[in-house]
């Protein structure tokens, strides 16, 4: 199973969000952080803005900002509300199923318990689990101030990465 870029782009969205709750953020400003398209993040935020995970205040000193809560935010949920399609095989979509071997083959089955388990384990996790760890907060701030700067390795110790 492969995620779109549009699922992608807005888990990176909510988590910048959630590591920087006390700021707003702009689209551009986003894109930038990430060098991402802005115009493909503009069709992010209308979708995680119409599906009421994030707020989209207008105007001057508007932007962007958590709906929510991260601990309330559900991956499974937002990964529905971003998937245009989860059909893994072609007989999962009955719109566009022209397998002649839909009415006898074994693979239906085992794939949407697949998908299934795959929905199932991100129902576990919220936005506030992909940021919660300290080195995971520390990292992710130091790339997201300096878009060229380099993965953080592994802290050696919990010290380090406060």
């Amino acid at each position: 199973m492969r995620l779109t870029m549009h699922t992608d782009y807005a888990l990176r969205m909510l988590m910048l969000l959630a590591v920087e709750p006390d700021q707003l953020h702009t689209i551009e400003e986003i894109a930038r952080r990430y060098d991402i398209s802005r115009n493909h993040l503009m069709k992010v935020t209308q979708t995680l803005a119409q599906t009421g995970f994030v707020d989209s205040l207008r105007g001057r000193g508007g932007g962007l900002r958590l709906n929510h809560p991260p601990e309330k935010i559900n991956l499974g949920a937002v990964v529905r509300a971003t998937e245009d399609n989860l059909a893994l095989v072609e007989c999962f979509d009955p719109t566009r199923n022209n397998c002649v071997l839909s009415g006898v083959c074994g693979l239906r089955g085992p794939f949407d318990e697949a998908l299934r388990a795959f929905l199932a384990v991100l129902d576990r996790y919220t936005l506030a689990d992909l940021v919660r760890n300290p080195v995971t907060l520390k990292g992710m701030r130091q790339l997201l101030a300096d878009p060229g700067a380099q993965p953080l390795a592994a802290f050696s110790s919990r010290e380090e990465a406060v």
